[in-house]
């Protein structure tokens, strides 16, 4: 099995499908599709999400200096692509996709309430890169839906049928592989009688 060369761009798939979540200095709103975003920090809590320029939300964030993370699940990857391929400047997505806007607690912002967790970021620098500006952002505050807590208060993302993007193809997220550090741990009894 050999392997070939392929031609610069965003190789590393898959990558998260979010809605991020914006308003101007107006009061307008808008929510916009972004595959490029991860976390980069946990202490403090940052991320960051890359935009094109051009995109109707670029500048609502940059002048607002806030944004929201909107994770997506099954139940949303319509919606996910549809803020991805129309403009806010023609059209009114929330009510468009059929999406619930909410508020945010701690920034200026909307929050998409059919996702299971809406993550409030404050900018605090942009990279400009090229074809992406970048916008790394502290995380101010995150909501979650009570629908995924158990009675312990337990917090169950894996229940929400998280979506990912990779090469132009939505999938759901799947089975379970291992936590982390399962590779070094002594196995107990039991686990090796279900290995």
């Amino acid at each position: 099995m050999g392997k070939q060369s392929w031609k610069p761009g965003n190789m590393l798939y898959p990558v998260p499908a979010v809605l991020i979540s914006c308003r101007d200095n107006e009061g307008n709103d808008n929510v916009l599709t972004v595959a490029w975003a991860g976390t980069i920090c946990s202490d403090p809590a940052m991320l960051s999400i890359s935009v094109r320029k051009e995109r109707h939300s670029y500048n609502m964030i940059k002048e607002s200096g806030v944004f929201v993370v909107n994770l997506t699940t099954d139940k949303l990857v319509k919606a996910t692509d549809y803020c991805g391929v129309r403009s806010g400047r023609d059209e009114d997505k929330f009510e468009a996709a059929h999406l619930t806007k909410g508020e945010a607690e701690k920034v200026n912002a909307p929050v998409i309430m059919e996702s299971p967790v809406n993550i409030e970021c404050k900018v605090k620098q942009v990279l400009e890169l090229g074809s992406h500006d970048m916008f790394i952002a502290e995380v101010v505050n995150v909501q979650i839906s009570d629908e995924y807590l158990d009675e312990k208060g337990a917090f169950h993302l894996e229940e929400t049928g998280l979506i990912a993007y990779s090469h132009g193809v939505y999938y759901e997220l799947g089975n379970r592989l291992g936590s982390f550090g399962y590779s070094v741990k002594k196995p107990t009894k039991e686990k090796v009688r279900n290995a």
